[in-house]
């Protein structure tokens, strides 16, 4: 029979689970969203009982549209949004406070005291990441300033930290205390080379040790086995886990060394394999760990922009100029160029490797020929631009020259923009057949551990690429639009 392996996606709107066997037959695959809370502008919470909720509710909708007896669940892998800081306590496995999620912004102040305190280059020679609101530790240190009576219970070894693949793992398993490697890295308070939590800087975040996890491999049944769960026999291990973006990374079997892959979602994330040595960025990239496997590390260059998919729900809720995402590809169609419009999405800031937060969006080059249709094009112009941009910044820094994009996440099915991507990047650009790569990421790792997959070698024979695009753009065309994008991104 069939091998079936349950992969956990807990994002940031919603959870996904997706029942898979051994041929990578989906089974089934559910989702269900949860509220976002918004305190204050700026900030982002969500209510780690809802996250739970969505989890349990989503894979009893999973085994019932599979009629997949939950027995014949082999192992189950987790995959998360990456930086969001969740607290609970140690015994009850209640939450404590919401948790902050990567999006908010509360903890700029202090990621300013940091950086006027001369310690930029401790974290990022350290964490390969920079001082910025978006990663967990800072978030912890907030949390503790705010409200001390939590501070006295940490110190005290009552409570436990995680991001959520951690308290996904607690409620799995009915208590265990572990992160993998990939996660830990997102933190600011693990060092890139020992795979340890750094003491240094703990200290400068104000965060007492004893409330960090275990930090594990990316395969290994130590996690624990499923117990107490609703809808699941006690007993099945929970086997693989990494963050969402280094499970889309090993998801798309990126595993040598200057490997790539790109997800467009509501930003767009692209990862570089670099190999057993972290590649310290000198272009304003993270430098990151992508998986450990049987001792084994391997690390990855990264670079995020905040806005690929969002600028599309822009047209389409902010200007109603599309009623839904799909209808941009047709509407940009009906022009052969954006005439000279230039759109640089910055909506909420540059991401890299610009990192400028202040930056806004602009349009430049409208005339009264522009039209809705020039408008879509150059939307989507701009957001393979900014992943450009990436990549440029990857080459330079890795030195190995990205000769195949591998491209996931829901913006991937657009052709026009995955076209306009390989043009402007002069590389092709490789779809899957399966486009949610971060769930068959876990979906790999848990495999990998419990023998459904021997070896990534067998991995690579049976991922399937659906389509590929290759460069067709002239160059005096790309030069044009590459100098009006530099212009346009410089008074963004």
């Amino acid at each position: 029979m069939p091998r079936c392996v349950m992969a956990i996606d807990q994002g940031t709107t919603g959870t996904t689970v997706v029942l898979l066997d051994d041929a990578l037959k989906v089974l089934a695959r559910k989702n269900r969203e949860f509220e976002q809370i918004y305190p204050r502008p700026g900030w982002v919470e969500h209510d780690p009982e809802a996250i739970w909720g969505s989890t349990t509710a989503t894979v009893a909708d999973a085994l019932k549209t599979a009629d997949v007896p939950p027995g014949d669940i082999v192992a189950i892998g987790i995959t998360n949004q990456r930086e969001t800081a969740v607290l609970w306590d140690r015994k009850t496995g209640q939450p404590v406070h919401n948790a902050i999620v990567w999006q908010c912004r509360r903890t700029a102040e202090i990621c300013r005291e940091l950086r006027e305190q001369g310690l930029e280059e401790l974290f990022r020679s350290k964490t390969g990441l920079v001082l910025d609101p978006y990663f967990s530790g800072t978030k912890l240190t907030w949390i503790f300033r705010d409200q001390p009576a939590l501070r006295k219970r940490a110190e005290a070894g009552e409570l436990s930290f995680g991001t959520v693949d951690s308290f996904l793992v607690h409620r799995l398993t009915g208590g265990a205390h572990v992160t993998d490697a990939s996660n830990a890295s997102r933190t600011l308070m693990m060092d890139l080379k020992t795979l340890e939590w750094d003491d240094e800087l703990l200290g400068h975040l104000e965060v007492p040790r004893s409330l960090l996890p275990e930090i594990a491999g990316c395969t290994q049944v130590v996690y624990g086995e499923t117990r107490g769960v609703p809808g699941l026999p006690d007993g099945i291990p929970v086997a693989g886990m990494a963050g969402d973006q280094q499970a889309a990374l090993f998801g798309q079997a990126c595993y040598g060394v200057g490997e790539a892959k790109c997800t467009y979602g509501t930003g767009a994330f692209v990862l570089m394999n670099t190999g057993g040595k972290p590649v310290a960025s000198e272009q304003g990239l993270l430098t990151t760990v992508a998986w450990k496997l049987d001792g084994e590390v391997a690390y990855a260059l990264e670079g995020s922009t905040f806005v690929a998919g969002a600028a599309v729900q822009w047209l389409r809720d902010g200007l109603g100029l599309i009623a839904s995402a799909p209808e941009i590809e047709a509407l940009a169609r009906q022009v052969k160029t954006s005439d000279e419009l230039v759109f640089v999405p910055a909506l909420v800031g540059l991401g890299a490797p610009h990192w400028r937060p202040d930056a806004r969006g602009i349009m430049r080059g409208i005339t009264r020929g522009t039209t809705g249709a020039h408008l879509a094009r150059a939307t989507l112009e701009g957001i393979a631009l900014q992943v450009r941009d990436v990549l440029l910044a990857m080459e330079q820094d890795s030195g190995e020259q990205v000769k195949i994009l591998k491209v996931d996440g829901g913006a991937a099915a657009n052709n026009l923009l995955m076209q306009i991507q390989a043009d402007l990047c002069g590389a092709d650009i490789s779809r899957p057949e399966m486009l949610e790569t971060t769930a068959l990421g876990a979906a790999f790792l848990a495999g990998l551990t419990t023998k459904v997959w021997g070896s990534r070698d067998e991995i690579r024979t049976i991922w399937r690429e659906e389509r590929r695009f290759r460069p067709e753009m002239r160059d005096t065309e790309l030069n044009a639009l590459l100098d009006r994008w530099r212009e346009a991104v410089e008074r963004a």
